[in-house]
C-alpha cells in the first residue's frame, strides 16, 4: 500500500487497489476456518453512524455467506421479551467452520437500552455484571470472539446524519431512534464508559477502531481481523473444467422466442 500520513484521506483507487487485496485474503481465511472447524463471533458496536454497516459489508461482500454469517436482530418480541436477555442471542452462535458477525448485539443493553430508557437501571447493572462471565463461557467453549468499537467523533457524527437528511440513498438510515437519541451524545459517551470498565477483559477485550474516516476504518478492520484470527493457506486441487457432454444435444434456445423477456435498456 502507497505511504499514507494518518491525516491524509485515501485516494478511491488505492483504497479499492488495497480493498481487493484485503477481501482476497479473506477468501483464504475462509477456507481455513471451513478446513479446521473454527467457530468465530465478531461483535461490531459504537454510536450511530459510526459506519457499522458499510464496515460490515466491506467484509463480507466478496466471501461466502454460508462462511460469513451477518446477524441483525430486529426490536425483541414480546415472547422475547419474556426471556433471559441473552437467549435470543445464542442461537445465533457459531457451529463449525462459520465466522458470525453481529450487527449490534447483546451490548445493546449496555447502550441505546439504558440511554434510551428501554431497560431499568436494576437490569443494566445486571447486565454489566454477568456479561463478561457469558463470554468467558463463550471463549472457553473454544469460539474466538472479537469485539470492535467503532468510534465517530461528534462533528463527523453531525456530517454524516445532516447528509442523510436529503440523500434519496441514505434516508432510510436516518430512524425516529436516531432522532430521539441525537441529542444524548454525552449520555452515550457515559454508557459507553460504563460499559468499557466492565466488560473490557483479559478474555473478551474490546477493540476500538477510530472511523472518522470510512474507508481507513474499513481497511484497518479487515487487516486486524485477518491478524486477529490464526490461518493459513489452504491447498486447492487444480480444476479443469471438462467438456461438455453432446448427448441429447437440440436447439434449446428455440423454446425461449415469444417468451417474456426483460427489456434491454442498458
Amino acid at each position: 500500500m502507497a505511504h499514507v500520513t494518518p491525516a491524509e484521506p485515501l485516494k478511491r483507487n488505492v483504497y479499492e487497489k488495497e480493498l481487493r487485496k484485503l477481501q482476497a485474503r479473506l477468501c483464504l481465511l475462509q477456507e481455513w476456518v471451513k478446513q479446521e472447524g473454527m467457530r468465530v463471533v465478531v461483535v461490531f458496536e459504537g454510536r450511530d453512524a459510526a459506519g457499522k454497516g458499510g464496515t460490515i459489508r466491506a467484509i463480507t461482500e466478496r466471501v461466502s455467506p454460508r462462511v460469513f454469517r451477518v446477524v441483525a436482530l430486529p426490536a425483541p418480541s414480546s415472547r422475547e421479551k419474556s426471556q433471559m436477555y441473552l437467549q435470543r442471542y445464542v442461537p445465533h452462535f457459531p457451529a463449525a467452520g462459520e465466522i458470525v458477525i453481529f450487527d449490534r448485539s447483546w451490548y445493546n443493553r449496555a447502550g441505546v437500552e439504558p440511554v434510551m430508557g428501554f431497560c431499568t437501571p436494576e437490569e443494566h447493572d445486571r447486565f454489566l455484571i454477568g456479561c463478561p462471565i457469558f463470554e468467558k463461557y463463550m471463549v472457553d467453549s473454544g469460539i474466538l470472539l472479537l469485539k470492535i468499537w467503532l468510534e465517530v467523533g461528534k462533528e463527523e457524527q453531525q456530517r454524516r446524519f445532516e447528509a442523510r437528511i436529503d440523500d434519496p440513498l441514505r434516508q432510510w438510515k436516518l430512524s425516529p431512534m436516531d432522532i430521539k437519541s441525537w441529542t444524548r451524545w454525552y449520555d452515550y459517551s457515559k454508557a459507553r464508559d460504563q460499559m468499557l470498565a466492565a466488560t473490557d477483559t483479559p478474555d473478551a477485550p474490546w477493540y476500538i477502531l477510530r472511523s472518522d474516516d470510512k474507508k481507513k476504518a474499513r481497511l484497518n478492520c479487515i487487516r486486524f481481523l485477518l491478524d486477529q484470527i490464526p490461518h493459513k493457506r489452504v491447498k486447492r486441487p487444480k480444476v479443469k473444467l471438462p467438456r461438455r457432454s453432446t448427448r441429447g444435444e437440440y436447439d434449446d434456445a428455440a423454446p425461449l422466442e415469444g417468451k417474456n423477456f426483460i427489456p434491454d435498456r442498458y
